[in-house]
């Protein structure tokens, strides 16, 4: 469980989070959505400590992670998996390579270990036999399964995802979707995914904060947004032509 308290972020006299407070879930894919410039991705920053916040405090299992010092961070950031928007795979650095880094980074495993490991998270995503490809050979899809299997390495307790399915086409979506949705029921991890994908949210939305101008507007799940009468997240969620016809 990761626990947000009280926290404001400002740049300059631009007030981006104002006074949020919400629980993230242990085992539940917790959503994170609102419109550019709603304040959610600030928000998933000062989560991780990306950004210092102004006040409040963070908690990560009733560790106060605000008020730790720069070596009791590094040591907690071993247990955060972090899935970068477009994948952020180091283009130098083959499949592989790029899964085994965190564990070269942060672990003293033999090599085989570490291997051992890579070709386990992987297969974990449905991807065998890629080891030896660059990035540049793969395609968007693939690319985000090797960041997820990245991300996953470490076996994490929790789990970032900023906008999974950027750049992706809707079928490849709902993969990625899936995906994060069994690897978090299966781990049991906290997993906490900032999208404004609509898709995404109705299908693996156990909890859906939705931010609106830098407060927590509205908190619910997939199976309470479209109930609701707020104006906000009501624009917010049938704001396309698409969306539109599920509340005809």
């Amino acid at each position: 469980m990761i626990e947000a308290r009280e926290l404001n972020k400002a740049f300059g006299e631009h007030h981006v989070l104002k006074n949020i407070s919400c629980i993230f879930e242990q085992g539940k894919a917790n959503l994170i959505i609102g419109e550019s410039g709603s304040g959610k991705t600030v928000l998933m920053k000062c989560l991780v400590g990306l950004y210092e916040v102004d006040s409040g405090k963070v908690f990560y299992d009733n560790r106060n992670f605000s008020e730790m010092d720069f070596e009791q961070r590094k040591t907690l950031r071993q247990e955060i998996g972090m899935l970068f928007q477009g994948g952020a795979l180091f283009d130098y650095m083959n499949v592989e390579e790029n899964v085994m880094f965190p564990l070269d980074m942060f672990t003293t495993r033999t090599k085989e270990d570490k291997l051992d490991r890579a070709n386990f998270v992987l297969k974990r995503v449905n991807l065998e036999n890629v080891n030896r490809l660059m990035p540049s050979e793969l395609s968007g899809g693939m690319r985000k399964r090797v960041a997820i299997a990245r991300a996953i390495s470490m076996n994490p307790k929790y789990l970032f995802c900023d906008e999974p399915n950027s750049g992706l086409d809707p079928q490849t979506s709902g993969v990625i979707d899936k995906l994060i949705k069994e690897i978090t029921d299966e781990y049991g991890i906290t997993t906490i995914v900032n999208t404004h994908d609509m898709n995404s949210v109705l299908s693996i939305g156990d909890t859906v904060a939705f931010i609106y101008n830098g407060e927590l507007w509205w908190r619910g799940n997939k199976d309470t947004i479209l109930q609701t009468d707020d104006k906000e997240l009501n624009n917010f969620v049938f704001g396309t032509e698409l969306t539109s016809r599920l509340k005809q």
